[in-house]
């Protein structure tokens, strides 16, 4: 995607909270979706039914805010992160389970190099979610840890987004204050009827 600084160089957190100060600022129905933090039991809860522990940043944004309110229409506040909504604890787990469900019955059934790894996995955590059931995940895997994935179940492989969430918030920062595009990903911010982030086609 043509950053040359280490990602682990964008602080997750204070680009978080200078982000969250835009949707104050804009768009404040988006604002008022953020569900108040999670509890280290709830945390905890995600990571034992998951099976290992999760992304330091998920769980820093986790412990801020325990994703949004839930959407039902397109109008609805809150899929701000391009056009997904975050997920809670509690669907953050539901979903990863559905993945590491897939990719099982992928493996029983011999697609193993059709699915696993491109359309499922295991060590794939939802982060958020679009109306359509797309998800955003971060990778676990080892040899992939951090990146940002898109990932359309009507797609033969996921879509690489970002290689950490500190780079992700990084970008999304600097389009919205520019209302720019974010060039490598084709889309572009918008503010609907002064209340709600949209993300369209660049």
């Amino acid at each position: 995607m043509g950053h040359l600084v280490s990602a682990e160089s964008f602080r997750f957190e204070e680009l978080w909270q200078r982000f969250e100060g835009w949707l104050l600022r804009n768009t404040p129905e988006d604002h008022i979706a953020l569900r108040p933090g999670a509890s280290d039991s709830d945390i905890l809860k995600l990571e034992s039914g998951i099976g290992f522990e999760i992304n330091r940043d998920l769980k820093k944004l986790l412990s801020m805010h325990n994703g949004v309110a839930a959407r039902r229409t397109s109008t609805e506040a809150g899929a701000f992160v391009l056009g997904y909504s975050l997920l809670d604890a509690e669907g953050i787990l539901e979903w990863q389970q559905n993945l590491a469900e897939m990719a099982e019955e992928a493996e029983e059934d011999g697609y193993e190099d059709e699915v696993i790894g491109r359309t499922a996995h295991r060590q794939w955590v939802p982060l958020a979610q679009s109306l359509t059931g797309d998800l955003i995940f971060i990778d676990h895997r080892s040899d992939h840890y951090g990146d940002i994935g898109e990932l359309s179940f009507g797609s033969p492989e996921y879509t690489w987004l970002w290689p950490g969430m500190g780079l992700m918030m990084h970008d999304l920062c600097n389009a919205v204050e520019s209302m720019m595009p974010l060039p490598a990903l084709g889309r572009r911010p918008s503010v609907h009827q002064g209340r709600l982030l949209e993300w369209g086609t660049a």
